[in-house]
């Protein structure tokens, strides 16, 4: 029988990893594999590991790489593997747990019994980003055990309160920037207060779902968070026009306002009306993008206010039922600069739309308007003006034709996404000259997205 390649004794590397006993899983935003191979082929089973052994012959393994180097190799694999690899030796283990190898990754975390190497074991990662998916602990362990953390995700924790974001936030957390409380739905303005109060350097918040958030929270935000650049208010139904007045600090007596916000989510505000986008336009200068998605009481009257905001990229309108062809005149004439527009779902849009899109939007490069009132007359003025259109929907627009593929085929020559999911009046002639496109990738003809390799 032959012998087996010498390694170190893997039980001194296996010692009880904190994570592994909690049931944890880590994520990663940046860094991932599309599949296991790293992890496969980096089985101590299949390959020889110099490690700790003395009697090793001087020859090269990976093993015997400087740890830096093995630090750097690490760094390329995907999350689970990173553990794997822990597991092989000492020596891998020591490498790593090299700080280079975790940047950027985020621990997802089920906290349901008490582990105190956890988060000594995160520190020594030097992990700072965390994503609580069930929580059964008192959530001040998650700030206390690890130092400097910079992002928190509680999004869709039911159990977390007013009272457990008080405890944990107890005392100011400087170095948190992102936090995501999105389907908290026991918070309210009370929690807001806390934050204000001691998260100052808070630059993302996310409180979609959270249906006890009310104007006077958004007060508390306005009023102690400075330099918070990203907000989400999907469906909080309690806000209204006066809550977007104080972000955009229109009630100084009362505060600032949180001018440097770049991002703000207003999906489901039923309660928001043109007077909140007069608010948007007056007070928040470098506001880059709005979703604005099912507020039904946004009219084509308040597009005016958004025309004039010169940072403005992003504007998302879908299912708004009062825009019409003349909202997007008032963008069109009223010297907006957005990249990315969509109107999908508003059954007012036609193609006198697509002509003030044509004669004025000429820094389009999306544009979404799947379910509009749109035909090839359209398509053929878009098609000749916007030349740098990359991304087009019109699914469900059942008035395009082979027509309208031909001249997309013919003039729009740097798409690379279009879909086209419902438009029962195209047939094959009309598919395979878009296919000709030469920067095509994604075509969606169904449910699914097929990819052109």
């Amino acid at each position: 029988m032959p012998t087996p390649p010498r390694c170190v004794q893997i039980s001194r590397a296996q010692r009880h990893d904190p994570l592994a006993n909690e049931r944890t899983t880590v994520g990663s935003r940046d860094l991932r594999s599309p599949s296991n191979s790293y992890g496969e082929n980096l089985s101590p089973v299949k390959m020889e590991v110099c490690g700790e052994d003395t009697s090793c012959p001087q020859t090269t393994h990976i093993s015997c790489l400087y740890p830096e180097i093995l630090a750097l190799i690490f760094s390329y694999l995907d999350v689970k593997d990173k553990g794997r690899v822990a597991q092989v030796c000492t020596n891998w283990r020591d490498a790593a747990y090299h700080k280079s190898v975790w940047r950027g990754v985020e621990a997802k975390l089920h906290l349901r019994r008490a582990n105190p190497s956890l988060f000594e074991s995160l520190g020594c990662r030097g992990i700072r980003r965390v994503q609580v998916l069930s929580l059964r602990r008192v959530l001040r362990d998650v700030i206390s055990g690890v130092p400097n953390i910079t992002s928190l995700n509680l999004s869709g924790c039911y159990n977390v309160s007013d009272i457990s974001l008080t405890h944990a936030f107890a005392n100011e957390c400087p170095s948190l920037t992102h936090l995501n409380l999105s389907l908290c739905k026991q918070i309210s303005d009370s929690s807001l207060g806390k934050i204000a109060q001691q998260l100052r350097n808070l630059e993302v918040l996310e409180l979609g779902g959270c249906s006890y958030i009310t104007n006077t929270g958004l007060l508390l935000v306005a009023w102690g968070l400075k330099k918070l650049r990203r907000l989400n208010l999907r469906s909080c139904c309690l806000v209204s026009n006066q809550g977007i007045a104080y972000l955009a600090g229109q009630h100084q007596e009362a505060a600032d306002g949180t001018t440097a916000l770049e991002h703000l989510g207003l999906q489901d505000c039923q309660k928001l009306s043109d007077e909140a986008l007069r608010h948007v336009a007056n007070g928040l200068p470098n506001l880059k993008s709005i979703n604005l998605s099912f507020c039904a009481s946004i009219t084509d009257s308040g597009l005016k206010y958004l025309a004039r905001m010169p940072s403005l990229r992003e504007l998302n309108l879908r299912s708004c039922d009062n825009i019409s062809d003349i909202g997007i005149a008032y963008l069109a004439e009223g010297g907006s600069r957005i990249t990315t527009l969509d109107v999908s779902f508003c059954d007012k849009i036609g193609d006198q739309a697509l002509v003030h899109i044509s004669q004025g939007l000429f820094t389009l490069r999306s544009l979404s308007c799947s379910a509009c009132q749109i035909s090839d007359d359209g398509i053929h003025r878009i098609a000749r003006t916007l030349h740098e259109l990359d991304t087009l929907n019109i699914g469900q627009c059942v008035r395009v034709t082979d027509k309208g593929l031909q001249l997309i085929a013919e003039h729009l020559t740097n798409l690379y996404c279009i879909d086209l999911y419902g438009c029962n009046r195209i047939t094959t002639v009309g598919l395979e000259r878009i296919m000709q496109l030469p920067r095509l990738s994604v075509l969606n003809l169904g449910l699914w997205h097929k990819h052109r390799r």
